[in-house]
């Protein structure tokens, strides 16, 4: 905040969120839920749903989120905004609760990708070379295949807008791999849920009882898997310079169904990249399923955060011609 301060952002309030930061619909048991300004029906996502709904209704210009697992994307997508996760380890996260350290990101979210962009260098972002054209560029478009129909449509169409485009089956992050999040969230908590664990909603409090429950040998196994994982993904995008994925398989989601019951689908294709360190970028790419934002995800490999702001850039200027 202090870096945002320096470059003339101006700090107008704080957002409300999804407690702990450990979750995707922002309903919250002490504060309230957080609305979505663009349907009211509908989740706003999470956890930084406070900041997604916010530049939504138009109340700030710009705002920050974290990301552990998708929370500064899901939000983004479902209230029709951009999100940028930074590489890991690019943003500061000193003074931030931590949820999962080796996953945990700070980021901007705003209502365009030069804004992002900005924010993005005022919080140590050193700019490179020039971009390149989008028709230029070596795009693997993956995961189409799990998205709505409507969504998958938008989507493709902005993939549409680059060159070289390879169709890639790229592997999604098994279970298994859960239990090295889980266990640094465990480790976060142990002592605060030991002694007050009454005061935890009721959605968290499930998961952190889940969390805590994870054994030395799962957590073994699951750093074994996740090191796997790392490798195989690399190995699968060697021939191309950025991936265009949708952000969440669907628009978002109606209110009311539970935070347990839509997570494992709305992060399933923001958590690889979470697992992987590597920057992502949310952005609208037009109307979906009954009118509401359908979102893309750019993101390239960890240090690609210029690239993958820049070709954002581009890429949503192509989509207003």
């Amino acid at each position: 905040m202090r870096r945002l301060e320096e470059a003339g952002y101006a700090v107008v309030g704080k957002t409300n969120l999804h407690e702990f930061a450990y979750g995707i619909t922002s309903e919250n048991e002490h504060f309230g839920d957080v609305v979505n300004p663009v349907a009211r029906d509908r989740i706003p996502g999470g956890s930084s749903g406070g900041s997604a709904a916010a530049l939504a209704a138009g109340l700030c210009d710009a705002a920050l989120g974290t990301d552990s697992a998708g929370s500064i994307r899901i939000p983004a997508a479902c209230c029709g905004i951009v999100g940028f996760k930074p590489s890991h380890g690019l943003v500061s996260t000193e003074g931030v609760w931590p949820l999962a350290p080796s996953y945990d990101v700070a980021g901007p979210m705003a209502r365009t990708v030069g804004e992002c962009r900005a924010m993005t260098a005022a919080l140590g972002l050193e700019e490179t070379s020039a971009l390149p054209a989008l028709g230029d560029l070596r795009v693997g478009v993956a995961w189409l295949e799990r998205a709505d129909a409507g969504v998958r449509t938008r989507v493709e169409e902005a993939a549409s807008r680059f060159g070289g485009r390879l169709e890639l089956e790229l592997p999604l992050v098994t279970r298994e791999t859960y239990a090295v999040f889980m266990r640094e969230a465990a480790g976060v908590h142990r002592d605060l849920f030991r002694e007050h664990s009454q005061l935890y909603g009721e959605n968290v409090r499930v998961k952190f009882e889940r969390c805590l429950a994870v054994t030395d040998a799962e957590h073994e196994a699951a750093l074994a898997a996740r090191e796997r994982y790392r490798d195989a993904f690399s190995a699968a995008v060697a021939d191309v310079d950025l991936l265009v994925t949708p952000t969440i398989p669907s628009v978002a989601p109606p209110t009311g169904i539970g935070d347990l019951a839509l997570r494992e689908e709305l992060i399933s294709l923001t958590y690889p990249f979470s697992t992987l360190g590597w920057p992502a970028l949310a952005l609208p790419c037009g109307p979906a399923e009954q009118g509401l934002p359908a979102s893309v995800q750019l993101a390239a490999p960890v240090g690609s955060d210029a690239l993958v702001l820049g070709a954002g850039e581009l890429l949503a200027e192509a989509l207003t011609r």
